[in-house]
């Protein structure tokens, strides 16, 4: 239940949940790094969290600990960067993760927001647009949440990775 990243187009997911991508999708970047934060900020509530078991903290090196050191001004221009899925070292570093992981790190970031990573302005609120995908994700089930957002996840960060063409598009057999 991932997103081809070449095209961004969902696969296996259900109607429902293929409209909150496509919501999410229409968020400017800003307003998608805000709706991620108020996710997360909802998890153990109305949005379950994934199962931390399923993710390596030790494969995001350069995201789970540079980016702590980069000034807020920077930190909040690298969330930029991946959402916008930019060509640059930190946008790489998140596009070369599996969804898991890449959910993983955007969970360490919502939980060391205000401390060691930048935080949403006091007075910030989500607009409409937002808030409609994010009472879309609360009255979805675990499953389709978790589809949804590893959908989004996976449509962040650059990979100059190609998908391995499938036998319907070379008309070839794999071999090994």
């Amino acid at each position: 239940m991932v997103a081809n990243q070449q095209t961004g187009k969902p696969q296996a997911l259900s109607e429902d949940t293929q409209k909150a991508v496509q919501a999410f999708d229409k968020l400017g970047t800003d307003e998608k790094l805000a709706l991620l934060y108020f996710v997360y900020g909802e998890m153990g509530k109305s949005i379950t969290p994934a199962a931390p078991t399923a993710t390596d903290p030790e494969l995001a090196p350069k995201l789970l600990g540079d980016f702590y050191q980069e000034s807020h001004d920077r930190q909040l221009a690298i969330m930029r960067e991946i959402v916008n899925r930019e060509h640059t070292e930190y946008s790489h570093a998140y596009g070369i993760l599996k969804e898991n992981n890449q959910l993983m790190v955007w969970f360490a970031w919502a939980q060391a927001m205000g401390d060691t990573v930048v935080d949403l302005p006091k007075e910030y609120q989500l607009a409409q647009a937002g808030s409609d995908v994010l009472n879309q994700l609360k009255g979805i089930d675990f499953e389709a949440q978790i589809s949804v957002l590893r959908t989004v996840a996976s449509n962040m960060g650059y990979t100059d990775i190609k998908p391995i063409p499938t036998q319907a598009e070379t008309g070839k057999t794999p071999s090994l």
